[in-house]
């Protein structure tokens, strides 16, 4: 069994700043990608940002020069550091894990979402 378990979100005023961390646990061989996704009220799960085991790094349109990812592969943890934050930010975020399991099972596991709210 996979998890992935965040932590981090919460209410904060626009210009503000949130750090999100992710914990994936479990029968785990390897993690190729390690991501955050959000959703919006009413609107499709987009990516935030992602990064992969080599070391190359997507962030969304709307986020770069804010937001910033970093991650440890090998222990399987992936933080998002969101900074001049805006009331469009507002939504529910998700952590993503992709690898394989020791049964060369591929993994696609998604954490419960952790609400991330940007209001005065």
């Amino acid at each position: 069994q996979v998890q992935a378990v965040e932590s981090g979100g919460g209410l904060v005023q626009p210009g503000g700043s949130l750090r999100l961390s992710c914990a994936a646990s479990g029968r785990i061989y390897r993690i190729d990608t390690m991501g955050w996704y959000r959703q919006a009220s009413g609107k499709e799960r987009e990516l935030v940002a992602a990064t992969e085991r080599s070391g190359s790094t997507t962030l969304g349109d709307s986020v770069k020069g804010r937001f910033t990812i970093s991650a440890d592969h090998a222990k399987g943890t992936v933080d998002l550091q969101m900074n001049i934050l805006k009331p469009e930010d507002t939504a529910v975020y998700y952590c993503n894990v992709r690898g394989y399991g020791y049964n060369s099972n591929f993994i696609d596991q998604w954490g419960q979402g952790t609400q991330v709210t940007v209001s005065s």
